[in-house]
Protein backbone atom coordinates (compact mmCIF):
# COMPACT_ATOMS: atom_id res chain seq x y z
CA UNK A 1 0.00 0.00 0.00
CA UNK A 2 3.00 2.51 0.22
CA UNK A 3 4.55 2.08 -3.09
CA UNK A 4 1.47 3.46 -4.72
CA UNK A 5 1.77 7.21 -2.97
CA UNK A 6 6.11 6.29 -4.08
CA UNK A 7 5.03 5.95 -7.46
CA UNK A 8 2.83 8.83 -7.68
CA UNK A 9 5.80 11.02 -6.15
CA UNK A 10 8.47 9.71 -8.70
CA UNK A 11 5.90 9.87 -11.61
CA UNK A 12 5.67 14.11 -10.77
CA UNK A 13 9.22 13.99 -11.92
CA UNK A 14 9.51 12.83 -14.82
CA UNK A 15 8.74 16.03 -16.84
CA UNK A 16 11.88 17.46 -14.69
CA UNK A 17 13.88 14.40 -16.21
CA UNK A 18 12.78 14.74 -20.13
CA UNK A 19 14.40 18.19 -20.02
CA UNK A 20 17.66 16.67 -18.67
CA UNK A 21 18.04 13.96 -21.47
CA UNK A 22 17.03 16.83 -24.26
CA UNK A 23 19.99 18.50 -22.54
CA UNK A 24 22.10 15.98 -21.82
CA UNK A 25 21.39 14.92 -25.72
CA UNK A 26 21.98 18.33 -26.52
CA UNK A 27 25.10 18.67 -25.32
CA UNK A 28 26.45 15.38 -26.42
CA UNK A 29 25.77 15.66 -30.13
CA UNK A 30 26.97 17.61 -33.11
CA UNK A 31 25.10 21.52 -33.36
CA UNK A 32 23.43 20.09 -36.57
CA UNK A 33 21.12 17.52 -33.74
CA UNK A 34 18.66 19.60 -32.28
CA UNK A 35 17.03 18.45 -28.70
CA UNK A 36 13.98 20.92 -29.32
CA UNK A 37 11.51 18.32 -30.42
CA UNK A 38 12.30 15.95 -26.59
CA UNK A 39 12.05 19.76 -25.06
CA UNK A 40 8.45 19.93 -26.37
CA UNK A 41 7.56 16.35 -24.81
CA UNK A 42 8.27 17.38 -21.36
CA UNK A 43 5.27 19.60 -21.26
CA UNK A 44 3.23 16.93 -22.70
CA UNK A 45 4.59 14.80 -20.00
CA UNK A 46 3.10 16.79 -17.65
CA UNK A 47 -0.62 17.73 -18.86
CA UNK A 48 -1.47 14.28 -16.97
CA UNK A 49 0.87 14.66 -13.70
CA UNK A 50 1.10 18.18 -12.70
CA UNK A 51 -1.07 21.01 -12.19
CA UNK A 52 -1.87 23.89 -14.65
CA UNK A 53 1.07 25.90 -12.65
CA UNK A 54 3.67 22.96 -12.48
CA UNK A 55 2.55 22.61 -16.71
CA UNK A 56 3.25 26.42 -17.58
CA UNK A 57 6.63 26.14 -15.10
CA UNK A 58 8.20 22.89 -16.69
CA UNK A 59 7.04 24.67 -20.51
CA UNK A 60 8.97 28.04 -19.60
CA UNK A 61 11.90 25.69 -17.81
CA UNK A 62 12.03 24.41 -21.18
CA UNK A 63 11.88 27.27 -23.45
CA UNK A 64 14.96 28.45 -20.72
CA UNK A 65 16.91 25.51 -21.26
CA UNK A 66 16.93 25.45 -25.03
CA UNK A 67 17.66 29.10 -25.18
CA UNK A 68 20.51 28.76 -23.02
CA UNK A 69 21.66 25.63 -24.84
CA UNK A 70 21.72 27.44 -28.14
CA UNK A 71 23.47 30.42 -26.45
CA UNK A 72 26.13 28.29 -25.03
CA UNK A 73 27.24 26.49 -28.10
CA UNK A 74 27.10 29.89 -30.27
CA UNK A 75 24.11 28.49 -32.85
CA UNK A 76 21.23 30.83 -31.16
CA UNK A 77 19.52 32.00 -34.11
CA UNK A 78 16.94 34.79 -33.67
CA UNK A 79 15.00 33.78 -36.55
CA UNK A 80 15.07 29.78 -35.92
CA UNK A 81 14.92 29.72 -32.29
CA UNK A 82 11.89 32.02 -31.61
CA UNK A 83 10.38 30.05 -33.89
CA UNK A 84 11.37 27.15 -31.74
CA UNK A 85 10.40 29.19 -28.73
CA UNK A 86 6.77 29.74 -29.73
CA UNK A 87 6.50 26.06 -30.63
CA UNK A 88 7.53 25.47 -26.67
CA UNK A 89 5.32 27.75 -25.74
CA UNK A 90 2.16 26.68 -28.13
CA UNK A 91 2.66 23.07 -27.07
CA UNK A 92 2.62 24.36 -23.19
CA UNK A 93 -1.11 26.05 -23.72
CA UNK A 94 -1.82 22.50 -25.52
CA UNK A 95 -0.89 20.19 -22.48
CA UNK A 96 -2.74 22.81 -20.03
CA UNK A 97 -5.66 22.50 -21.77
CA UNK A 98 -5.20 18.86 -22.11
CA UNK A 99 -5.07 18.90 -18.49
CA UNK A 100 -8.39 20.73 -17.82
CA UNK A 101 -9.80 18.07 -19.88
CA UNK A 102 -8.70 15.30 -18.49
CA UNK A 103 -9.56 17.02 -15.31
CA UNK A 104 -12.92 17.33 -16.06
CA UNK A 105 -13.33 13.93 -17.22
CA UNK A 106 -12.07 12.25 -13.55
CA UNK A 107 -14.32 14.80 -11.93
CA UNK A 108 -17.45 13.27 -14.43
CA UNK A 109 -15.88 9.73 -13.66
CA UNK A 110 -15.88 10.24 -9.85
CA UNK A 111 -19.53 11.54 -10.12
CA UNK A 112 -20.18 8.13 -12.25
CA UNK A 113 -19.04 6.14 -9.82
CA UNK A 114 -19.99 7.73 -6.98
CA UNK A 115 -23.90 7.10 -8.23
CA UNK A 116 -23.15 3.85 -9.42
CA UNK A 117 -22.07 3.08 -5.58
CA UNK A 118 -25.18 4.47 -4.29
CA UNK A 119 -27.28 2.66 -6.89
CA UNK A 120 -25.31 -0.67 -6.17
CA UNK A 121 -26.51 -0.16 -2.02
CA UNK A 122 -29.90 0.94 -3.06
CA UNK A 123 -30.67 -1.85 -4.86
CA UNK A 124 -28.39 -4.69 -3.85
CA UNK A 125 -27.62 -3.93 -0.28
CA UNK A 126 -24.60 -6.26 1.17
CA UNK A 127 -26.49 -9.50 2.76
CA UNK A 128 -25.71 -9.80 6.99
CA UNK A 129 -22.37 -11.30 7.76
CA UNK A 130 -24.53 -13.71 10.22
CA UNK A 131 -28.15 -15.27 10.50
CA UNK A 132 -27.91 -17.18 12.98
CA UNK A 133 -25.48 -19.74 13.17
CA UNK A 134 -25.18 -19.21 9.14
CA UNK A 135 -22.03 -16.89 8.22
CA UNK A 136 -22.47 -15.55 5.28
CA UNK A 137 -20.26 -13.51 2.42
CA UNK A 138 -21.33 -11.89 -0.83
CA UNK A 139 -19.45 -10.45 -3.65
CA UNK A 140 -20.52 -8.65 -7.10
CA UNK A 141 -17.68 -8.46 -9.11
CA UNK A 142 -18.70 -6.24 -12.59
CA UNK A 143 -17.61 -6.42 -16.19
CA UNK A 144 -16.95 -3.15 -16.49
CA UNK A 145 -16.02 -0.66 -13.29
CA UNK A 146 -17.98 2.09 -13.96
CA UNK A 147 -21.16 -0.68 -14.59
CA UNK A 148 -20.98 -1.29 -11.04
CA UNK A 149 -24.32 -3.13 -10.72
CA UNK A 150 -26.74 -4.70 -13.85
CA UNK A 151 -28.59 -8.45 -13.80
CA UNK A 152 -27.26 -10.46 -11.99
CA UNK A 153 -28.26 -10.52 -7.69
CA UNK A 154 -28.29 -11.91 -4.62
CA UNK A 155 -30.25 -11.31 -1.84
CA UNK A 156 -31.25 -13.12 1.68
CA UNK A 157 -32.94 -12.75 4.97
CA UNK A 158 -34.23 -14.37 7.63
CA UNK A 159 -37.61 -15.75 7.78
CA UNK A 160 -40.47 -17.45 9.48
CA UNK A 161 -39.60 -20.63 8.02
CA UNK A 162 -35.49 -20.27 8.01
CA UNK A 163 -32.88 -18.55 6.46
CA UNK A 164 -33.95 -18.11 2.81
CA UNK A 165 -31.70 -16.77 -0.03
CA UNK A 166 -31.68 -16.01 -3.88
CA UNK A 167 -28.96 -15.67 -6.52
CA UNK A 168 -29.75 -14.70 -9.60
CA UNK A 169 -28.94 -13.35 -13.18
CA UNK A 170 -31.83 -11.48 -15.56
CA UNK A 171 -31.61 -11.69 -18.91
CA UNK A 172 -30.10 -8.41 -20.50
CA UNK A 173 -28.22 -5.07 -19.72
CA UNK A 174 -28.90 -1.66 -18.64
CA UNK A 175 -31.77 -0.16 -16.78
CA UNK A 176 -34.03 -2.65 -18.09
CA UNK A 177 -31.71 -5.66 -16.36
CA UNK A 178 -31.49 -3.25 -13.02
CA UNK A 179 -34.84 -2.90 -12.89
CA UNK A 180 -35.98 -6.18 -13.04
CA UNK A 181 -33.02 -6.90 -10.35
CA UNK A 182 -35.17 -4.81 -8.12
CA UNK A 183 -38.46 -6.42 -8.59
CA UNK A 184 -36.94 -9.61 -7.81
CA UNK A 185 -35.47 -8.48 -5.15
CA UNK A 186 -38.93 -6.80 -3.67
CA UNK A 187 -41.10 -9.70 -4.42
CA UNK A 188 -38.86 -12.14 -2.75
CA UNK A 189 -38.28 -9.65 0.47
CA UNK A 190 -42.32 -9.90 0.62
CA UNK A 191 -42.89 -13.54 -0.23
CA UNK A 192 -39.90 -14.69 1.33
CA UNK A 193 -42.10 -13.94 4.96
CA UNK A 194 -45.27 -14.56 3.65
CA UNK A 195 -44.91 -18.23 1.44
CA UNK A 196 -44.73 -21.36 3.53
CA UNK A 197 -42.92 -23.27 0.95
CA UNK A 198 -40.38 -22.43 -1.51
CA UNK A 199 -43.02 -23.19 -4.73
CA UNK A 200 -45.28 -20.81 -3.64
CA UNK A 201 -42.84 -17.95 -3.22
CA UNK A 202 -41.84 -19.23 -6.71
CA UNK A 203 -44.75 -18.53 -7.99
CA UNK A 204 -44.83 -15.29 -6.41
CA UNK A 205 -41.75 -14.03 -8.39
CA UNK A 206 -43.10 -15.68 -11.27
CA UNK A 207 -46.40 -13.46 -11.24
CA UNK A 208 -44.52 -10.37 -10.47
CA UNK A 209 -41.82 -10.95 -13.54
CA UNK A 210 -44.85 -11.73 -15.83
CA UNK A 211 -46.85 -8.12 -14.78
CA UNK A 212 -43.21 -6.57 -14.95
CA UNK A 213 -42.42 -8.07 -18.60
CA UNK A 214 -46.20 -6.48 -20.05
CA UNK A 215 -44.98 -2.80 -19.43
CA UNK A 216 -41.54 -3.59 -21.54
CA UNK A 217 -41.35 -3.28 -25.35
CA UNK A 218 -39.90 -5.09 -27.76
CA UNK A 219 -37.37 -8.62 -26.73
CA UNK A 220 -37.79 -7.47 -23.66
CA UNK A 221 -41.44 -8.10 -23.48
CA UNK A 222 -41.37 -11.53 -24.70
CA UNK A 223 -37.63 -12.80 -23.98
CA UNK A 224 -36.95 -11.20 -20.71
CA UNK A 225 -36.59 -13.38 -18.09
CA UNK A 226 -34.23 -14.04 -14.85
CA UNK A 227 -32.41 -17.28 -13.83
CA UNK A 228 -32.84 -18.37 -10.22
CA UNK A 229 -31.38 -20.35 -7.15
CA UNK A 230 -33.86 -20.03 -3.99
CA UNK A 231 -32.55 -21.63 -1.13
CA UNK A 232 -34.03 -22.75 2.28
CA UNK A 233 -32.05 -23.78 5.26
CA UNK A 234 -34.13 -25.84 7.90
CA UNK A 235 -33.97 -24.14 11.02
CA UNK A 236 -31.61 -26.44 12.80
CA UNK A 237 -29.52 -26.28 9.23
CA UNK A 238 -29.03 -29.80 9.10
CA UNK A 239 -30.96 -29.98 5.81
CA UNK A 240 -30.71 -26.89 2.68
CA UNK A 241 -33.83 -26.95 0.38
CA UNK A 242 -32.94 -25.55 -3.48
CA UNK A 243 -35.51 -24.50 -6.37
CA UNK A 244 -33.12 -24.32 -9.61
CA UNK A 245 -34.62 -21.90 -12.20
CA UNK A 246 -32.31 -22.32 -14.94
CA UNK A 247 -29.63 -21.18 -12.92
CA UNK A 248 -25.75 -22.87 -12.58
CA UNK A 249 -26.23 -25.44 -10.02
CA UNK A 250 -24.47 -24.62 -6.57
CA UNK A 251 -21.14 -26.19 -5.06
CA UNK A 252 -21.60 -27.93 -2.04
CA UNK A 253 -18.24 -28.01 -0.16
CA UNK A 254 -17.40 -29.84 2.95
CA UNK A 255 -15.30 -29.59 6.02
CA UNK A 256 -12.27 -31.38 4.26
CA UNK A 257 -12.09 -29.46 1.21
CA UNK A 258 -14.17 -32.06 -0.68
CA UNK A 259 -17.05 -30.48 -3.40
CA UNK A 260 -20.31 -31.49 -4.53
CA UNK A 261 -22.28 -30.15 -7.29
CA UNK A 262 -26.22 -30.13 -6.43
CA UNK A 263 -27.70 -30.43 -10.19
CA UNK A 264 -30.97 -30.73 -10.37
CA UNK A 265 -32.24 -33.77 -11.14
CA UNK A 266 -35.38 -32.52 -13.25
CA UNK A 267 -34.71 -29.31 -15.27
CA UNK A 268 -36.71 -25.98 -15.09
CA UNK A 269 -36.96 -23.30 -17.06
CA UNK A 270 -35.62 -19.72 -16.34
CA UNK A 271 -38.37 -17.25 -14.34
CA UNK A 272 -40.42 -15.15 -16.43
CA UNK A 273 -40.79 -17.32 -19.70
CA UNK A 274 -44.61 -17.62 -20.09
CA UNK A 275 -44.79 -18.48 -23.42
CA UNK A 276 -43.77 -21.63 -22.34
CA UNK A 277 -46.12 -22.34 -20.14
CA UNK A 278 -47.03 -22.74 -16.42
CA UNK A 279 -44.25 -25.47 -15.05
CA UNK A 280 -43.81 -26.77 -11.57
CA UNK A 281 -40.42 -25.67 -9.02
CA UNK A 282 -38.93 -29.01 -7.92
CA UNK A 283 -37.52 -28.62 -4.59
CA UNK A 284 -34.83 -30.69 -4.01
CA UNK A 285 -33.21 -31.53 -0.19
CA UNK A 286 -29.62 -31.97 0.55
CA UNK A 287 -27.94 -32.68 3.96
CA UNK A 288 -25.81 -29.72 5.84
CA UNK A 289 -23.66 -30.65 8.21
CA UNK A 290 -21.67 -28.54 10.23
CA UNK A 291 -18.48 -27.76 8.61
CA UNK A 292 -20.37 -27.47 5.30
CA UNK A 293 -20.63 -24.45 3.12
CA UNK A 294 -22.97 -23.88 -0.12
CA UNK A 295 -21.29 -21.70 -2.96
CA UNK A 296 -23.45 -19.94 -5.04
CA UNK A 297 -22.71 -18.03 -8.46
CA UNK A 298 -23.89 -16.73 -11.64
CA UNK A 299 -22.69 -17.87 -15.34
CA UNK A 300 -20.20 -15.07 -15.43
CA UNK A 301 -18.26 -17.58 -13.40
CA UNK A 302 -19.28 -20.71 -15.35
CA UNK A 303 -18.59 -19.15 -18.57
CA UNK A 304 -15.69 -17.50 -18.25
CA UNK A 305 -13.06 -18.90 -20.61
CA UNK A 306 -9.46 -18.89 -21.11
CA UNK A 307 -7.45 -17.96 -24.06
CA UNK A 308 -7.85 -21.32 -25.73
CA UNK A 309 -11.90 -20.95 -24.87
CA UNK A 310 -11.86 -24.01 -22.03
CA UNK A 311 -14.91 -22.91 -19.51
CA UNK A 312 -13.98 -22.37 -15.85
CA UNK A 313 -15.19 -25.57 -14.03
CA UNK A 314 -16.15 -24.38 -10.35
CA UNK A 315 -16.07 -28.10 -9.56
CA UNK A 316 -12.38 -28.61 -10.10
CA UNK A 317 -10.73 -25.58 -8.93
CA UNK A 318 -12.59 -24.46 -6.26
CA UNK A 319 -11.27 -27.73 -3.84
CA UNK A 320 -7.72 -27.30 -4.67
CA UNK A 321 -8.17 -23.88 -3.32
CA UNK A 322 -9.78 -24.59 -0.71
CA UNK A 323 -7.33 -27.63 0.50
CA UNK A 324 -4.52 -25.96 -0.57
CA UNK A 325 -5.74 -23.47 2.19
CA UNK A 326 -6.18 -25.96 4.72
CA UNK A 327 -3.02 -27.55 4.48
CA UNK A 328 -1.50 -24.08 4.93
CA UNK A 329 -3.58 -22.61 7.83
CA UNK A 330 -5.23 -25.99 8.69
CA UNK A 331 -8.16 -24.42 9.32
CA UNK A 332 -11.38 -24.14 6.87
CA UNK A 333 -11.50 -20.83 5.27
CA UNK A 334 -14.06 -17.74 5.85
CA UNK A 335 -16.65 -17.13 3.47
CA UNK A 336 -15.16 -13.79 2.49
CA UNK A 337 -11.69 -15.81 2.07
CA UNK A 338 -13.66 -18.51 -0.35
CA UNK A 339 -15.14 -15.45 -2.65
CA UNK A 340 -12.10 -14.22 -2.58
CA UNK A 341 -10.02 -16.81 -3.62
CA UNK A 342 -13.08 -17.80 -6.90
CA UNK A 343 -12.44 -14.01 -7.69
CA UNK A 344 -8.82 -14.37 -7.87
CA UNK A 345 -9.04 -17.40 -9.44
CA UNK A 346 -11.37 -16.83 -12.41
CA UNK A 347 -9.80 -13.55 -13.08
CA UNK A 348 -6.28 -15.74 -13.87
CA UNK A 349 -8.59 -18.17 -16.01
CA UNK A 350 -9.92 -15.40 -18.10
CA UNK A 351 -6.28 -13.50 -18.29
CA UNK A 352 -7.88 -10.03 -16.70
CA UNK A 353 -10.84 -8.56 -16.28
CA UNK A 354 -14.42 -10.54 -16.08
CA UNK A 355 -16.32 -11.23 -19.57
CA UNK A 356 -19.62 -10.87 -17.58
CA UNK A 357 -20.89 -9.65 -14.36
CA UNK A 358 -19.89 -12.61 -11.15
CA UNK A 359 -22.55 -12.47 -8.23
CA UNK A 360 -20.89 -14.96 -5.45
CA UNK A 361 -22.37 -15.98 -2.51
CA UNK A 362 -21.10 -18.20 0.37
CA UNK A 363 -22.80 -19.52 3.47
CA UNK A 364 -21.07 -21.24 5.76
CA UNK A 365 -22.08 -23.39 8.91
CA UNK A 366 -19.17 -23.90 11.24
CA UNK A 367 -18.15 -26.78 13.57
CA UNK A 368 -19.93 -26.18 16.60
CA UNK A 369 -16.48 -25.14 18.47
CA UNK A 370 -15.29 -22.84 15.61
CA UNK A 371 -19.02 -21.72 16.12
CA UNK A 372 -18.05 -21.04 19.78
CA UNK A 373 -14.88 -19.85 19.65
CA UNK A 374 -16.22 -16.91 17.42
CA UNK A 375 -19.59 -15.61 19.09
CA UNK A 376 -18.28 -12.73 21.15
CA UNK A 377 -18.57 -12.84 25.19
CA UNK A 378 -22.05 -12.77 26.49
CA UNK A 379 -23.25 -14.24 23.90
Amino acid sequence: MRVLPVLSQVRRWVPAVVIALAALVDLLTPKSVSSAPLLAVAPVTAASLLSPAGIIGIGITAMAVQAGLAFADGSYAWQGDAAVQITLAAVTALAVGLNRSLRTQHVSASRARYAAEVAQRAVLPPPPSRLGDLRIAARYVPAEDMALIGGDLYVMQETPFGVRAMVGDVRGKGLSAVTAVSVDIGVFRYAADHEPDLPALVNCMEEALLRESQRREGLDATEGFTTALIVQFSHDLDQVHIVNRGHPAPLLLHADGRARVLAPEEEAPPLGIATLGPWTSPVETHPFPPGSMLLCFTDGVTEARDPSGTFYDPAQRIPHMVQSYLRQTSHFPEPSTVLDLLARDVSRHSGGAPQDDQALLALHRPPPQQDLLARPLGQ
